[in-house]
């Protein structure tokens, strides 16, 4: 680090704000209002309230800091701060405020993130270089500038990804209507009628059912036969089979291809279902036990740091429905719809936040299920059928009551083609745009960092740095406000 920079702890860097008197409970926030409320969310204005005695007195700009979403945001216009974990922070005079705002977000980066817990106890311990004054606008400057091009090819990025999605669901669109199949239909001669393959359906269910029955009866005798210490097996329920669309309904969803039919998800699969409510304990080094946090948007599975249970707690929660190669896996809470086709074998369960779709593979193509799952009819499913509480969810029964368009095993695998031959250039291109978009913020943290070693700067323009009228090294321009001296302003330099 250069001679003219100083170390300093960051709480020496700022005053705390008191805002005891005037903080607001989320649940008091308003849509619209005459002052804005500012917290510790992602947002930068997270409500509003027209109580003018709930605005902050403070100095501005000031620095919001969420201690427990390690949120910071530079504030410059009157406000009321909200209530949980809205810390408050005042730069002093001898540190430009945006500066000071950057210097924060990088030692964010630093941390340790320890959940929802409280982070600036850590922050304002940690030590950090500060520049002289003149130094810190053009590192501002120059990060600024940086940051909008990046910000611009971000941008970019993020529209390009916008329209590959409306292509996707373009492709599925038609593919769930018969369209992209239209030629291929229309060359074959034997295809069976839905009254067929529903019946081929129903045979194959029975067969299952009966498989299942077998199986509990032997967990049954073990149970008893080891003193019915634990909980009697849950009874393995029969096939489940829902009524048939109305002409009504059938009007609202469309008229599909000749040979087609639309039926109901509980009609066309093994089982929906969920495991027990009651959560197994952990068991180091066990079975994986999911949750909807180790299910990616990318549509994998996040085994690392996953909770683990016993096999006896496997076994006994298995019996209920446990996930197979082949399955769906169909988040009922929080990020609904964010569906996993499971394509490998591993015993692992999922717990009751996501129901199990479990697929007729000799019948109905599970690529064909999948696909069909991520498309705009089921997002429109998904929304009529959420309940909105503290958390959205969706029930079992509202799953088996989705709608679906049933045609001919043949023509299955035909449109999982189809699709896959339009979405694999689409699915590569958004591939290499979220990597970009990786980068994009490893870049940005790279520029931060850059920053604050003091290798942002050019030669150049420190000289620059160096000729304005306020320049002094920061350890002296530190001593003078330790003898509580003014700070002489800042003046333009003549021309």
């Amino acid at each position: 680090m250069r001679d003219d920079w100083i170390e300093i702890k960051y709480k020496d860097l700022v005053d705390k704000v008191s805002t005891s008197k005037q903080k607001i409970k989320q649940k008091e926030y308003l849509q619209k209002g005459l002052y804005p409320v500012i917290d510790q969310g992602q947002e930068l204005i997270g409500g509003y309230t027209d109580n003018k005695k709930n605005l902050l007195k403070c100095q501005l700009p000031a620095i919001v800091f969420g201690d427990h979403t390690k949120i910071v945001k530079l504030i410059n216009f009157q406000f009321a701060p909200g209530a949980d974990g809205t810390k408050v922070l005042e730069p002093k005079k001898f540190v430009a405020p945006e500066y000071l705002t950057y210097l924060s977000q990088i030692l964010v980066l630093k941390i340790k993130d320890k959940g929802y817990a409280r982070h600036y106890q850590h922050i304002e311990k940690q030590r950090l270089f500060l520049a002289p004054l003149p130094e810190q606008r053009a590192i501002v400057a120059k990060i600024d500038q940086l940051f909008s091009d990046l910000d611009n090819g971000i941008s970019n990025l993020k529209v390009v990804k916008a329209k590959l999605e409306i292509y996707r669901q373009a492709v599925l669109k038609k593919a769930f209507e018969g369209e992209l199949t239209k030629d291929w239909r229309e060359k074959q001669t034997h295809l069976p009628i839905v009254d067929e393959i529903l019946e081929q359906i129903k045979e194959e269910r029975q067969k299952r059912y009966q498989k299942q029955v077998v199986k509990w009866e032997q967990v049954v005798l073990e149970w008893e036969m080891n003193g019915k210490v634990e909980k009697r097996p849950v009874r393995i329920s029969k096939p489940k089979l829902l009524s048939g669309l109305t002409e009504e309904e059938v009007n609202i969803y469309g008229v599909l291809p000749n040979k087609w039919a639309w039926s109901r998800f509980c009609n066309v699969t093994y089982k929906i279902g969920d495991i027990d409510h009651k959560m197994p304990k952990t068991y180091p080094g066990g079975i994986p036990y999911l949750s909807t946090g180790n299910l990616k948007s990318d549509g994998s599975i996040d085994f690392k740091g996953i909770k683990t249970i016993s096999k006896e707690d496997y076994y006994r929660l298995s019996l209920k429905i446990k996930p197979e190669k082949g399955d769906i896996i169909f988040p009922r809470y929080g990020t609904i719809g964010r569906n996993i086709l499971i394509n490998f074998d591993k015993e692992f369960l999922v717990s009751y936040s996501c129901a199990i779709i479990k697929n007729i593979p000799s019948i109905i193509n599970e690529k064909y299920v999948y696909y069909y799952s991520l498309s705009y009819v089921i997002q429109n499913e998904i929304k009529k059928y959420t309940v909105q509480t503290t958390q959205a969810n969706i029930g079992i029964s509202s799953i088996e009551n989705f709608v679906f368009p049933l045609c001919s095993t043949e023509e299955q695998h035909a449109i999982v083609q189809a699709i896959e031959s339009r979405l694999s250039v689409c699915d590569k291109l958004s591939k290499s745009i979220d990597q970009s978009l990786k980068k994009a913020k490893a870049l940005r943290q790279s520029i931060l960092k850059k920053a604050f070693e003091g290798k942002l700067l050019t030669e150049a323009e420190l000289q620059a740095c160096r000729q304005e009228p306020d320049w002094e090294p920061a350890k002296k321009l530190l001593a003078r406000i330790n003898k509580k001296q003014t700070i002489k302003p800042s003046r333009k330099r003549k021309s």
